[in-house]
């Protein structure tokens, strides 16, 4: 399973921005990311009906709503403990 995950829904476009955003930072930094629909998903959708987009690195939420390059970056190129 990729690292990165991005938790979206159909004709959103906060969910097209983050999608860009993560797509450029993951192909500098040589990762792959999942992108879920959350309507496609009843679990994910019951838990972030209305807090799309939401990225998720290694399981951890990073960010909701807007997704920026630096913390994405920083989360992919931090030193695991």
């Amino acid at each position: 399973m990729p690292r990165v995950q991005l938790l979206t829904k159909p004709n959103c476009h906060l969910c097209d921005s983050a999608r860009a955003v993560v797509s450029e930072v993951c192909e500098q930094l040589n990762e792959n990311f999942q992108e879920l629909d959350i309507t496609e998903h009843p679990n994910l959708a019951a838990i972030h009906a209305d807090f799309v987009p939401v990225l998720l690195v290694d399981g951890n939420e990073i960010a909701v709503w807007q997704v920026l390059p630096e913390p994405l970056i920083l989360a992919l190129t931090k030193p695991k403990p």
